[in-house]
């Protein structure tokens, strides 16, 4: 099966394509060819899609699967899925990406599923498991990550290495910048890669019975909360929350320079609304973790669905992880974070700046010094330093976590990475904090060492396998002296 893009004036192809995993359409074939749909029609041959100047024409072979269309669409085919995306949403980057990112659809700029498909995995109510090994909470976002160098950070006035919300109009402009650039599509957001990484970690019964993971929170009726639903279900997360009718799903440019060092902007649609009804109520009563993320936060009506989600986890005996997500986030919000914390929480996951942060110390603190104080009040204190290792606090003191050593490329990813092996070797019962914390550092240090925020099915099997020891039944959690942890 093949694709042309054949010119009207002279009938002779433009762009060809196989039908492989690989097929993206490009925008910006030049000035007067951006295949900007304006009529859509089916022939007994060939579905052909005309632009609006009628001066290109894409025949498909007859049967060809359905596809999303509409008026000043761009598109975006790979093998047969498509996405419709506005012009100043998904400007056309190039395809780079490994096998295994095809799996999950990371590297894909723009596709969706067709609602045959869209279907085809989902969940019915007797395929559901009795208990959800670990569920999140958090913010559903497409995110597009790019290599960039400082010029062009300068270039649009924006601060290296910090995250800022962004509007419609701020991101169709970075978007727009990023013309040309070489970037990805994948179904992100910080919780949704650590729950990736778990569910790849702990996707094979090696050392116990495969894990169960899900997702709740809030994804648009549009077509990137297809994309988002469908690569999350292809990487083992079962995203459970229906799309909200009318609601736009959240992106994230993530701009990284080549010091490893990324820059988010992030454009929140309806991702930080989430509302607690009956159907997430009944996700947190089957959890044996609740992990909530900290970016949800940022509005006090979803702050009031964290709260009776909260409840309803203590209520039901399950372990309560929050992560700390951001600086200006926790800054924002401080008094918010610690009710949750201080009434809820089991384990709290945070970087340096992020415990020094909670803690009200200065930058000249140590890390070691905000795990301790942290662990007063929270039983489960992690907090990463980057290059310079980690720290576990439990009851006032604190256990070093020397770092993986790796040859960075993406810092973008590490501090969900880290997360995932922290909860990876609660619920496989590695029997010391050393233990557990080294298993979180090599997690964090695999993804450091590759482009992209996930980790890769093939690492995960392998961390997995070299791990196996732990898998011994043990409990670390009389370290911790916390009846709700060892309940576990």
């Amino acid at each position: 099966m093949s694709f042309s893009l054949l010119s009207l004036s002279s009938f002779s192809p433009l762009f060809s394509f196989s039908d492989s995993s690989s097929l993206v359409f490009r925008t910006a074939i030049n000035s007067n060819l951006t295949c900007n749909a304006s009529l859509f029609n089916r022939n007994n041959s060939n579905y052909n899609v005309y632009s609006s100047d009628k001066s290109c024409r894409l025949f498909y072979p007859p049967n060809y699967p359905s596809m999303s269309i509409g008026t000043d669409s761009n598109f975006y085919g790979v093998s047969d899925k498509f996405l419709k995306a506005t012009s100043d949403e998904l400007e056309a980057g190039t395809d780079e990406e490994d096998e295994d990112e095809d799996e999950d659809g990371e590297g894909r700029v723009g596709f969706a599923e067709t609602e045959e498909d869209e279907h085809e995995h989902d969940w019915g109510p007797s395929a559901l498991p009795e208990r959800w090994d670990v569920l999140g909470l958090g913010q559903a976002m497409v995110d597009f990550s790019g290599m960039v160098d400082d010029e062009f950070l300068d270039r649009l006035g924006l601060a290296k290495g910090t995250r800022k919300v962004v509007n419609h109009e701020e991101r169709g402009r970075v978007l727009r910048a990023m013309d040309g650039c070489s970037y990805k599509a994948a179904a992100g957001g910080s919780l949704s890669n650590s729950l990736v990484a778990l569910a790849r970690l702990g996707g094979q019964p090696i050392g116990g019975p495969a894990l169960n993971i899900a997702m709740a929170g809030s994804v648009g009726s549009d077509p990137l909360g297809g994309f988002y639903r469908s690569k999350l279900r292809r990487a083992n997360v079962n995203f459970l929350s229906a799309p909200v009718k009318d609601g736009t799903t959240g992106t994230v440019i993530v701009l990284t320079t080549h010091d490893a060092q990324r820059t988010m902007l992030a454009y929140q649609g309806t991702s930080s609304r989430v509302n607690y009804d009956p159907c997430l109520a009944s996700l947190v009563s089957k959890a044996r973790i609740l992990i909530v993320e900290g970016y949800l936060f940022e509005l006090p009506d979803t702050i009031k669905s964290i709260t009776k989600a909260c409840e309803e986890a203590r209520r039901c005996g399950a372990l309560i992880a929050i992560t700390a997500s951001d600086v200006s986030c926790i800054e924002r919000h401080y008094d918010d974070f610690w009710d949750i914390m201080a009434n809820y929480a089991d384990i709290v996951f945070a970087n340096s700046d992020e415990a020094r942060t909670f803690s009200h110390f200065s930058s000249k603190e140590s890390p070691i010094s905000a795990a301790r104080y942290l662990s007063h009040f929270v039983p489960f204190v992690s907090v990463t330093d980057g290059p310079r290792g980690s720290y576990i606090g439990v009851k006032g003191e604190a256990v070093y976590i020397p770092p993986s050593h790796c040859v960075p490329v993406d810092t973008c990813g590490a501090g969900d990475a880290y997360a995932s092996g922290i909860l990876y070797g609660i619920l496989r019962g590695v029997s010391d904090l050393r233990g557990m914390g080294a298993l979180a550092a090599k997690v964090a240090s695999v993804v450091v060492a590759q482009q992209g925020t996930r980790l890769r099915v093939q690492d995960a099997i392998k961390l997995a396998e070299s791990f196996a020891f732990h898998h011994r039944s043990s409990n670390i959690w009389s370290d911790v002296g916390s009846d709700q942890i060892s309940s576990m």
